[in-house]
């Protein structure tokens, strides 16, 4: 008796500190799980669809899809909602760089952990690493763009 209730509790614990670690992953789940469905999809120069985005293209795909309406350029975006420091980006603040020497040319969609995703002209959608030497030194801003209570809903598990 007393091995089978051993047995019981210990599974219940491993049931109920299981569901936390999920209900942890699943916080993140609507945003992750659309720039997921889109990873790898090729970029095309004035792409908005699945055929083929650029950055700014492969962002209004991804906020559409959370009635979040956008400026359809990089530039124009950079323009819109609240600057954000670097060290306060949050999952799905807008992330911008200098790639060409000519202002805002590029941009992405923070994800944690210091990653962001967007449409790379030699990779299609992917996710990069913005300590990357490439994006660290062409970084310009970041802009919060989700009222917080559409971050709420974004952030949310399905």
């Amino acid at each position: 008796m007393k091995k089978r209730l051993v047995v019981f509790l210990s599974c219940m614990m491993l049931f109920i500190g299981g569901g936390s670690v999920l209900a942890e992953k699943s916080a993140s789940s609507e945003l992750t799980d659309s720039v997921n469905e889109v990873i790898g999809t090729p970029y095309k120069w004035g792409g908005t669809t699945v055929k083929g985005f650029d950055c700014s293209g492969f962002i209004l795909h991804i906020f559409n899809q959370f009635d979040v309406n956008l400026p359809r350029t990089s530039k124009s975006q950079a323009e819109v909602g609240n600057k954000v420091d670097k060290e306060e980006l949050r999952e799905g603040d807008l992330v911008f760089f200098n790639t060409s020497g000519r202002g805002i040319s590029h941009a992405g969609i923070y994800i944690g952990e210091g990653k962001f995703a967007h449409s790379s002209s030699s990779k299609g959608v992917t996710i990069s690493k913005l300590s990357d030497d490439y994006y660290e030194k062409r970084y310009v801003t970041a802009r919060r763009v989700v009222k917080e209570d559409t971050f709420t809903a974004v952030m949310e598990s399905k």
